[in-house]
């Protein structure tokens, strides 16, 4: 049976559904307002790695991060992407793009606009 991922235009909260088959039920309510404007989210998808996907990272003293570079946080980010071999979204690539240029990781949190669903 399949479990679908809504999002609710009036909260902006996900909606987890079991359907009993594969059509869409006619009505669907938001469990946290009750509304029933709900849009139907793409759910990302888990890949299982081993630990030797990060055998290059797997101690610490070799990260080589200066904490107060953001260029040198973006890096290990990069680093530990490539490893993991899962591309974790545009929000991602847009924070490592903006301490690629020097912003710091406080700085990109404090601007960040909420254009996500809330869990």
């Amino acid at each position: 049976m399949p479990i679908y991922e809504y999002g609710c235009t009036d909260c902006r909260r996900k909606t987890t559904v079991l359907l009993r088959g594969f059509t869409e039920p006619e009505s669907l309510k938001c469990e946290h307002c009750g509304g029933s404007n709900l849009v139907r989210l793409i759910s990302r998808v888990a890949l299982i790695r081993s630990e030797e996907n990060f055998a290059n990272l797997d101690d610490p003293s070799t990260w080589n991060v200066d904490e107060n570079d953001p260029r040198s946080i973006a890096n290990l980010m990069r680093r530990m992407q490539q490893e993991g071999g899962e591309d974790l979204g545009s929000e991602f690539d847009e924070a490592i793009d903006r301490m690629e240029q020097g912003e710091m990781p406080e700085e990109l949190a404090d601007s960040a606009e909420d254009g996500g669903w809330d869990e």
